[in-house]
């Protein structure tokens, strides 16, 4: 049986950490993070997980804490956001790179200076060649599905590669939305019991992590993690579609809405395609021929899907909450671009919501109308617009 219960994004996601029930948490406080680990925290003093949790002095000490519990063979989760992700940096690589099935949810917010507690993707997008996996949660519900689907996408003998759950800074974090809590039994025979792959603390079975590794095998192991990730191109829609069997929801790699016909395709990740679905809505209500492709992986990429899907439209709009600077576009532009590429499609990169600056349902059906009117010109000139900026 399942409860339906008002809940915030952190909550949800501490409910789900709960129910999991890991071996190892460690923690350090971030806004907007905090709330999450102080919930898991109340779990904890109630004695309703055996987890040891450990408090630490830094992000980049809880990335290294849980590292540590996860190659002695621990179910290992954190937690964090925006600088403190970036503090994490060098521990990021070292965990993807042995291979260690590590979770995190990550609360999505502005990296400084200036200074901003507020909601975009910098900070995600700038760790997205760490070697994570990465899945993006359009609201409270999804945060929950995702941290529980990424125990098992993430231990998969053929990933063995930590996971990134992503929700927005406060939109989705703090909004209070109403969740569906699974029964915590259900959940534990979701993900099962953890038999780790290697442990340190197996002396029949001696092994090495993260030794020196020169130019004689280093590009080899490198080529490894490309196999892992790879694999989970398969493993995260076929753990998505059994999590539907069991409890009614299911996922893949994309999310797609009202496309059939559409001759504009909007692009999006976490809370704003919520916004966009019920722009969708009305103006293909009217008439207009419009429709939204939501990416839920972005690590790694959904080329086939997204070529797929996308490649029945005349026009589309990205909307990237981040910036690549330098480039030619956003970080999600730029990998729409690449898994179009050969296909006569217009595509025009909007930056917006950055530090947390709002997007109106008006301003993404501009967007839209903008899609539509590249749809018959077949131009996308300027390459890169910004919504809801002072010149």
């Amino acid at each position: 049986m399942a409860e339906r219960m008002a809940l915030t994004g952190n909550e949800a996601v501490a409910y789900a950490m709960m129910q999991i029930n890991p071996d190892v948490v460690a923690a350090y406080p971030i806004t907007p993070q905090t709330a999450l680990m102080q919930k898991f925290a109340d779990f904890v003093a109630d004695g309703e997980v055996d987890t040891q949790f450990v408090l630490v002095e830094s992000e980049h000490s809880a990335m290294s804490a849980v590292v540590g519990a996860a190659a002695a063979g621990a179910r290992a989760m954190t937690a964090t956001a925006a600088n403190g992700l970036a503090l994490m940096w060098e521990i990021l690589y070292i965990a993807a790179s042995t291979r260690l099935p590590i979770v995190m949810p990550v609360v999505n917010r502005a990296l400084s200076a200036p200074i901003n507690i507020l909601c975009d993707h910098s900070d995600t997008m700038g760790a997205r060649d760490s070697g994570w996996i990465q899945l993006f949660s359009e609201n409270a519900q999804e945060a929950y599905d995702n941290t529980i689907q990424a125990v098992r996408i993430a231990e998969h003998r053929d990933v063995l590669t930590p996971v990134m759950v992503t929700l927005d800074g406060f939109i989705i974090s703090h909004g209070l939305e109403v969740v569906e809590v699974l029964d915590k039994e259900a959940v534990q025979d979701f993900v099962g019991e953890y038999e780790p792959a290697y442990t340190l603390l197996d002396p029949e079975h001696p092994i090495t992590f993260g030794p020196i590794d020169f130019s004689d095998y280093y590009m080899e192991h490198k080529r490894s993690q490309v196999d892992g990730i790879e694999a989970a191109r398969r493993v995260i829609p076929e753990v998505g579609r059994e999590f539907g069997k069991r409890f009614g929801r299911s996922y893949g790699m994309i999310e797609e809405h009202g496309t059939d016909g559409a001759e504009a395709l909007l692009v999006a990740l976490g809370s704003t395609a919520g916004s966009a679905k019920a722009v969708v809505d009305d103006m293909r209500e009217r008439g207009l021929p419009v429709g939204l492709v939501k990416i839920r992986a972005f690590r790694p990429f959904p080329y086939e899907e997204l070529r797929e899907a996308l490649g029945k439209a005349k026009a589309v709009a990205v909307m990237d909450r981040s910036i690549s600077f330098g480039a030619q576009a956003g970080p999600l532009a730029l990998e729409v671009r690449s898994a179009l590429y050969g296909l006569s499609l217009p595509v025009r990169d909007y930056i917006y919501g950055l530090g947390g600056r709002n997007i109106t349902l008006e301003e993404i059906e501009d967007i839209l109308q903008e899609a539509l009117e590249m749809a018959k010109t077949k131009e996308a000139e300027p390459l890169v617009k910004y919504v809801s900026v002072r010149e």
